[in-house]
């Protein structure tokens, strides 16, 4: 899109000719003469969206990009690094890259605003470079020829390179450049991911530093990921699972990943609850508040000690300015050990003084420690006697009108605060994608609104069965939220992601994603509905619930399917392949849910119809072929064991495509105990009908374990 100067005041009333005139000589001279682009006043790339969005950004049209050189005039080893990041990309996308080429016909520059070829640029174009731009800004100016980005830090220099990936498309075999201006800061200090470690997949090394590719290319600038038992201490080695922890040596070259891509790791270690798989070994028996359960007993005299040596070997393996505590969801504090101190002097303060103790063991270590805000719930006042030095970080996961109650007890209390809204992601098949666009955009803005410094979106496997690459939408989304200032759009959000991470142009992607959101609305989509016996008695009273809407929430899951299936055959260069198997495989088991319960309800009706007429000669070719719709060839029966396996089979190659062996067959057992329940009942159905064919006797469907049909 192209921005015209306005017309002149002094020239008087302008034919429409001389208009049209005027307009394409202003074309011409911004495309090709290229006027100081400073005097661009709006915002005119509205069909321009990224991820996150720049907080101004001005763009006058495209030009096409065979070759480029990035120059690093300071020689920073960090802002080198920031050019052989963005050489790969380029290399990525068919442009090709010094020294391969000889003359380029883009040059990008990287420089530093205090370097005098920063200041010169900043001022060639008249821009500037404000206070808040300080830490993590950048100013890019893109032109025929020339690209140059300027930031403080090489953090700026860094996200400006960033920027300038999503501003290079390549479609049709044509690689162009968007050109235009940009002047970008983040609106938090810390935008940071949770990642949940300890209840089922556990990442290869690989993928965690694919991750921490992602989260730096979208400007996350933080990352903790959660432990319970999966972190291996070597003076704690007992509960840590072979073949699904960190290992010391993993956890430094992590670190070591991560800091050039200018992100923090803070490990979260649970503190205080959240602990039975470490609880539940005896050696650990007299630190529970119950036996074996789930809670560090405050009172106990093993308990700070055992802390201290957790977070000891985390402050030598990840060097950042914090130590993230945990100390969530301690509903057992106050029912064994402590019970009596409770009693006497509420639960509030027994919790408040732990986390004190806590805070007290771990000052030698000098961090600042992160806490999630559950007290604010509990005991409000509470609050008022934590250590002002921590910083707590309230979580809500779901909608509400206003999140600030949440905050503000802690900002009362002059604690610094973060703000943790959820993925949406924990025991359904697919996260849900309105409900996490809703609950991130309302918290973080209530957040920045109240002075929150930071964001820390997180992503729970409470049943064990989460694949991370199913979180990108949200995820990302959070990223954006939190650089970007006030509440922001999933509108248009939704409208940029599948280019921006998948590089699909045609939309189909993020169409996909939109009828897997519509399906959601419509099916139930949890984990535990995937695995129920439609056959129960739980399953017939969920399936006469969802009936009505089933058909219109397939036809959603399965138009998601042909648009990736689509989307897949027809482009070469999707990136982020493995993320859009695991978004295929969603859609197909929210469909297959859909489908589960209507089968089931088929056979009921079925098996029904065939009994009422099993004594009629007349009727026993359709007979026959009413029982033999249950299990047969193409039977019923077999069509549900067949989707089991099928999507076993997918499940299977998602989970390994991120994920270290350990768990899955935790995973994969629940699968083979459904194929074995429908291939059993088709067995049996079919020895039924073959039975009956011989005898004419049939058994009623209460004796042949078949429910009775729905109610119309």
């Amino acid at each position: 899109m192209i921005l015209m100067p306005a017309l002149p005041s002094s020239t008087g009333p302008l034919s429409p000719l001389c208009k049209l005139l005027y307009a394409r000589m202003c074309c011409v001279a911004v495309l090709f003469c290229l006027a100081p682009i400073s005097v661009l006043r709006a915002q005119t790339a509205t069909q321009l969206h990224l991820v996150p969005q720049p907080r101004e950004l001005h763009s006058v049209g495209e030009s096409d990009v065979h070759s480029a050189t990035t120059s690093v005039p300071g020689g920073d080893a960090e802002d080198l690094f920031a050019a052989s990041n963005l050489d790969a990309f380029l290399a990525e996308v068919g442009v090709k890259v010094a020294p391969s080429v000889g003359a380029p016909d883009l040059i990008i520059n990287l420089l530093r605003a205090n370097s005098d070829a920063g200041k010169s640029a900043l001022q060639a174009d008249k821009l500037a470079f404000d206070p808040a731009m300080d830490a993590e800004g950048y100013v890019l100016v893109s032109k025929p020829g020339s690209v140059t980005i300027i930031g403080k830090t090489a953090a700026g220099v860094f996200y400006g390179v960033q920027t300038l990936k999503q501003l290079v498309q390549r479609k049709d075999g044509v690689t162009k450049l968007w050109l235009g201006t940009v002047r970008d800061w983040p609106a938090m200090k810390y935008r940071g991911i949770d990642d949940d470690l300890s209840r089922g997949p556990f990442p290869t090394l690989a993928f965690q530093k694919h991750q921490l590719d992602v989260f730096a290319s979208y400007k996350v600038n933080l990352y903790s990921p959660y432990f319970e038992h999966t972190l291996a201490y070597s003076n704690e080695p007992l509960a840590a699972p072979p073949g699904s922890s960190l290992s010391r040596a993993e956890a430094q070259e992590l670190v070591a990943y991560a800091t050039k891509l200018h992100i923090t790791i803070v490990p979260e270690q649970e503190a205080f609850g959240h602990l039975h798989q470490m609880l539940k070994y005896e050696k650990y028996s007299d630190l529970a508040e119950t036996p074996h359960g789930h809670v560090i007993a405050p009172g106990q005299s093993g308990s700070q000690p055992l802390i201290k040596r957790w977070f000891t070997q985390i402050a030598q393996d990840f060097p950042s300015p914090f130590l993230h505590i945990g100390a969530d969801e301690t509903f057992e504090l106050g029912t064994g050990r402590t019970k009596p101190d409770v009693d006497k002097r509420g639960l509030g303060p027994v919790y408040a003084d732990f986390l004190t103790q806590i805070h007290t063991t771990l000052a030698p270590l000098n961090r600042r420690l992160l806490f999630w805000g559950d007290v604010a719930w509990n005991d409000p006042a509470a609050v008022e006697k934590l250590p002002k030095d921590m910083v707590a970080i309230p979580w809500i996961y779901w909608h509400e009108d206003n999140y600030d109650a949440n905050i503000t007890p802690f900002k009362k209390a002059g604690i610094e605060t973060w703000v943790a809204p959820g993925d949406a992601n924990w025991s359904v098949v697919y996260p849900l994608g309105a409900a996490a666009l809703d609950n991130i955009s309302g918290f973080v803005e209530s957040g920045q609104r109240l002075g929150s410094t930071g964001e820390l979106t997180t992503v729970w496997n409470d049943d064990g069965e989460g694949l991370f690459n199913q979180d990108w939408f949200g995820i990302l989304f959070s990223a954006a939220a939190g650089w970007q200032p006030g509440k922001s759009d999933g509108a248009a959000y939704q409208s940029a992601f599948g280019t921006r991470f998948y590089n699909d142009t045609t939309g189909r992607l993020d169409e996909a994603e939109k009828e897997i959101i519509a399906a959601e609305n419509l099916i139930d989509v949890s984990d535990e509905t995937f695995w129920l016996d439609p056959w129960s008695k739980e399953g017939l009273a969920k399936g006469a619930k969802m009936r009505a809407k089933i058909p219109e929430g397939r036809l959603h899951a399965e138009k998601a399917i042909e648009l990736i299936l689509t989307a897949r055959a027809n482009d070469s260069t999707l990136r982020e392949l493995p993320a859009l198997d695991a978004m295929e495989l969603g859609a197909r088991r929210i469909d297959f849910i859909g489908m589960k319960f209507q089968l089931a309800e088929e056979m009921a009706a079925a098996y029904a119809k065939a009994y009422a007429m099993k004594d009629d000669p007349k009727k026993k070719t359709e007979t026959r072929e009413l029982l033999s719709s249950l299990s047969d060839m193409n039977g019923r029966c077999q069509d549900l064991r067949d989707g089991y396996s099928m999507i076993k089979n997918l499940y299977r190659a998602s989970w390994l495509a991120e994920n270290r062996p350990y768990w899955l067959d935790n995973v994969l057992v629940r699968y083979d105990l459904r194929i074995q329940l429908w291939q059993q009942r088709g067995e049996a159905i079919r020895q039924l009908n073959e039975t009956w064919q011989d005898t004419e006797v049939l058994p009623t469907a209460a004796e042949a374990g078949v429910p009775a049909p729905p109610k119309p």
